[in-house]
């Protein structure tokens, strides 16, 4: 387990954080119609509040279910942060792009997220396998990846297509492996799959995947063998502002408050749970820097 206080002092102004959401006033960025819940306020300006003193410096911005395919909070946010942040959006595949894609990553977009775990998606009806051929088909080869956030059973059926993705994939919190543990069949074939090279996950959001929905600490069968599968691969994510559980999300007319977590204790929970100061650095800010292009010598200069 990794001592805080034995820590270099260089890392605490280099923490990546891979997956946050932001959402602005419903007056001037409607949620979509259909959506389970209506979300409230969490804006870069609130991120920054508290992520900031931990040493948080660069974000990844991950277009939330309730918002469907319009991403313009996500790039004005992207804006606001100038260079700090990355951006993961949502887009209708038979819509998207070259131009349209050239332009979003001149605004920090890196990454097209397939949501198939949200009770509100907005996506066109079908299989992982025919969703992921619909966008790689139009993707850049090089500086994007398709994120997928999708049942540990979603995923590892559709393993065969995942492992021949032309793009990097990025699976999400620690693959919603739900009661299945690593050495089960499920887990076996998850393993595989994050192994291959152009594969990476997040270890995101622990209170996903257990019974505890404050849960704050990783849990410590996934953490360690998805450490050995993917050592380089790797990247942490608060998931903050902590979107409540998928059953109390009954209607869009409901406002749903966030789960009550406390954003630094998340992070040091991690931090603790990692076997040793090399590992920590490179989940923390090595892994985000290759898959994201954040500048980290930027960090020095400030």
């Amino acid at each position: 387990m990794v001592d805080l206080l034995k820590m270099p002092d260089t890392f605490a102004s280099e923490i990546s954080d891979c997956h946050v959401h932001v959402v602005g006033p419903v007056d001037a960025f409607p949620q979509a119609e259909g959506r389970g819940y209506t979300a409230g306020l969490a804006t870069p300006e609130n991120l920054r509040e508290v992520a900031g003193p931990t040493g948080v410096k660069h974000y990844v911005f991950v277009q939330p279910s309730f918002y469907g395919t319009d991403n313009s909070y996500l790039l004005h946010s992207l804006d606001l942060l100038a260079g700090r942040a990355r951006g993961v959006v949502v887009l209708d595949s038979a819509e998207m792009g070259a131009r349209q894609l050239e332009q979003l990553a001149q605004r920090g977009v890196c990454g097209i997220r397939v949501n198939l775990y949200s009770k509100f998606s907005p996506l066109a009806p079908g299989g992982l396998e025919d969703i992921l051929k619909r966008y790689t088909d139009k993707m850049p080869r090089k500086g994007w990846h398709v994120e997928v956030i999708a049942p540990v059973e979603t995923v590892v059926d559709a393993a065969p297509i995942l492992a021949g993705s032309p793009i990097p994939i990025v699976i999400d919190h620690y693959g919603l492996p739900g009661d299945a543990g690593p050495e089960s069949e499920l887990g076996r074939r998850l393993l595989d799959l994050i192994s291959l090279g152009h594969v990476w996950v997040k270890l995101s959001a622990p209170y996903r995947i257990g019974a505890d929905p404050l849960n704050t600490t990783p849990p410590a069968n996934w953490l360690l063998a998805l450490l050995r599968a993917a050592p380089d691969r790797c990247v942490w994510g608060s998931d903050w502002p902590f979107a409540p559980s998928r059953k109390s999300q009954t209607d869009a007319a409901t406002a749903v408050p966030y789960r009550p977590i406390d954003y630094r204790r998340l992070l040091e929970d991690f931090i603790r749970a990692l076997p040793d100061a090399t590992v920590a650095e490179r989940v923390l800010q090595l892994n985000p820097s290759r898959l994201y292009g954040f500048d980290l010598a930027m960090d020095v200069r400030e």
